[in-house]
Formats: C-alpha cells, sequence, structure tokens
C-alpha cells in the first residue's frame, strides 16, 4: 500500500522492551529513490537524541496504531553510533550502523535492497540470521568485500523534509513544487511525488513518478521531469483525501505512456542524475 511522507511522521518506533521515540524525517537514497532510514527522535528518555532506524529492522506494522515495531532492544538503540542527523549521513556513518546492528549493505545488487526488492529479505540467511556455517562466512567476506571497496562512496542520502518545497520543472516550464512522496510501506521505495500546481493550475495535486524525472539540482531546489505542462495538466488528478488503487495508477501510466513499476519489480528504480 502507499503511504504519504506526513503520514508517517510521528509514528511510534517500537522496540522489543518499550517505546524508542517518533519519527520525524526519511533518509530517501536519491539514485534508486528508496527510504533508507527512518530519523527518530526519542524524546525525553534519551534527552531527545536522534537515531536512525533501518527499514530492515521493521517487522509487521500497526497502522491503525500507528506503530511501528522493530527487532531491536532500547539499549541497542542507546549505544548505537552518534549520527549528526541535521547533516548528511557518511559511507562511514553507514558501515558504522550497518557493522553495529549486525546488517547486511543494502547498496549493490539488482533490487531495491541488494539482490532483493524488500529490507527484509536482505536478513534471511545473512550472517547469524540462521544461514548455514559455508553461506555464513561467505555473506560476511562479501560484506568485508563490499565496505573496502565502498568505503568512500558517496551515500546520496537525503531528507524527505529538505524535498518538500522544491520546484519541479516540465520539458516547457514550471508546473508546481514537491508537497509530499507516496512511499511503498513494503519495499519503502518512493513511488511518487506529489506535485502542488497551485501557483499555475489552482487548486489540483499531481503525481509525477522518479522514473520520469531528469534531473535533480539540489543546490537549486529544482526537479525536472520529461513531461510538458499540458501533458500533466490532462493526466488524472490526486485526490489527498482518497485512496490511490493500482487501476488509478494504471491510469497515470497509461496517460503518459510509461510502463507501471509493478510490471518490472525485478529490476531497481533508475533515479534521476544529480547536478
Amino acid at each position: 500500500m502507499l503511504r504519504t511522507v506526513e503520514e508517517l511522521h510521528d509514528y511510534t518506533i517500537g522496540a522489543v522492551d518499550g517505546v524508542i521515540g517518533h519519527v520525524k524525517d526519511l533518509f530517501l537514497d536519491d539514485k534508486a529513490w528508496v527510504v533508507r532510514y527512518l530519523v527518530v527522535d526519542t524524546g525525553g528518555w534519551l534527552f531527545g537524541k536522534k537515531v536512525l532506524i533501518s527499514p530492515m529492522a521493521i517487522g509487521k506494522p500497526d497502522w491503525a496504531g500507528r506503530t511501528l515495531p522493530v527487532s531491536i532492544t532500547q539499549e541497542q538503540v542507546k549505544n548505537s553510533p552518534d549520527v549528526d542527523t541535521d547533516k548528511p549521513v557518511t559511507r562511514q556513518h553507514e558501515l558504522e550502523f550497518s557493522g553495529y546492528y549486525g546488517y547486511p549493505y543494502y547498496w549493490g545488487g539488482g533490487g531495491y535492497w541488494g539482490g532483493g526488492m524488500y529490507p527484509g529479505m536482505m536478513l534471511a540467511g545473512y550472517g547469524g540470521f540462521g544461514s548455514p556455517q559455508a553461506i555464513r562466512e561467505e555473506s560476511l567476506n562479501a560484506q568485508a568485500r563490499a565496505e573496502q571497496a565502498h568505503a568512500h562512496d558517496d551515500p546520496h542520502l537525503r531528507s524527505c523534509k529538505e524535498i518538500t518545497g522544491y520546484h519541479i520543472h516540465a520539458s516547457d516550464g514550471d508546473i508546481g513544487h514537491v508537497c509530499g512522496m507516496l512511499i511503498d510501506d513494503e519495499t519503502w521505495a518512493v513511488r511518487y511525488l506529489i506535485v502542488d500546481t497551485s501557483n499555475w493550475w489552482v487548486g489540483h495535486q499531481m503525481l509525477v513518478a522518479p522514473q520520469w524525472i531528469e534531473g535533480v539540482r539540489w543546490a537549486e531546489g529544482t526537479v525536472s521531469v520529461r513531461l510538458t505542462r499540458q501533458a500533466v495538466k490532462d493526466a488524472p488528478v490526486f485526490e489527498p483525501t482518497g485512496t490511490l488503487t493500482r487501476e488509478d495508477e494504471a491510469r497515470l501510466h497509461e496517460h503518459y505512456g510509461r510502463s507501471g513499476y509493478w510490471a518490472a519489480e525485478a529490476k531497481p528504480v533508475t533515479g534521476a542524475t544529480s547536478v
């Protein structure tokens, strides 16, 4: 199911032995357009410290109760590596984070998460998660090789709050600004940017998929899409108070002459080029 970033804000993160805190932001990978971390405000019990939580740790969500259970303890969170969530998260931070929790690296492979499409799939058969000895050793060796090869990569992590407000440029003019995102609650992929067209076309919100993005200028806060203004104006309007069905998505993709992501889930999302 698709959920807005706004909806996920203030969700409770429940550890196995108590509440960790509440979601305040999401960090997404601007190449694959997948949420890699939840930024969680721990509140009073950790003096307001903000920590990162990986979707790999999330179990079955309680959507009605607005709670995301995670397979870690409060003590683990308390002793987790310090990360300044108000600054860019470096690959070194990610290596330290993954090493501390014993998570495999998400980068590399042909899926959203390593070789798979779902974050939980990365833990199956990895390291100490019940795999046979030979497979476990090979997993750890591959992890070590990946660490050496990617220790100085730019991880391309962006705050969802930062992207909100970015201006959207069609091929022949502006169409509005980003006012939200729709996230797949299973893969944690960003399926659509929600575009407020009020400065151009009053009272409408439209959807733009990451696959349709031509480029992003992060310093300028702009997103370019391979669409015309008229095509956007003729597209199905997004109703934020309703539920976006697969039929709605199919009509949207058909309008733009694009294939739906659901038809090619085995392939990674190709995102924008960064400038």
